[in-house]
């Protein structure tokens, strides 16, 4: 990975994590509303789960694709769950999704700071 590739992909790291903690909160929330309501949760955390997906496929796009193939796979399959009719099982596939961009941030962090960069 370059070093432009590795600050990029640094920052997109760190907004998808907070996409996925928001969602994964999201989820949790979700759970203890009552029924008429979570018809429009699911709404929403699907339109999220959409645009972290979009994010994700821009972070392949603008640094080494390799690293997040991983984190499309996982975002991918709690997208899947909750057009599904399972969304609460999203909650399962964001939690891989999560370790996978850290270690991604880690990676980018090392590379980095062998640059003298951080």
């Amino acid at each position: 990975m370059k070093k432009n590739e590795a600050i990029t992909a640094l920052t997109q790291s760190e907004k998808i994590k907070t996409g996925i903690l928001w969602i994964t909160q999201d989820l949790e929330v979700m759970a203890g509303l009552p029924e008429p309501e979570k018809t429009g949760a699911e709404r929403i955390i699907r339109t999220n789960l959409n645009m972290l997906y979009n994010e994700v496929m821009l972070a392949g796009r603008l640094a080494q694709a390799d690293v997040w193939e991983a984190v499309q796979k996982s975002v991918n399959d709690a997208l899947v769950m909750a057009n599904s009719g399972v969304i609460q099982e999203a909650g399962y596939h964001l939690t891989q999704a999560i370790s996978q961009v850290t270690t991604v941030s880690q990676r980018c962090m090392t590379l980095l700071k062998e640059e003298g960069l951080l």
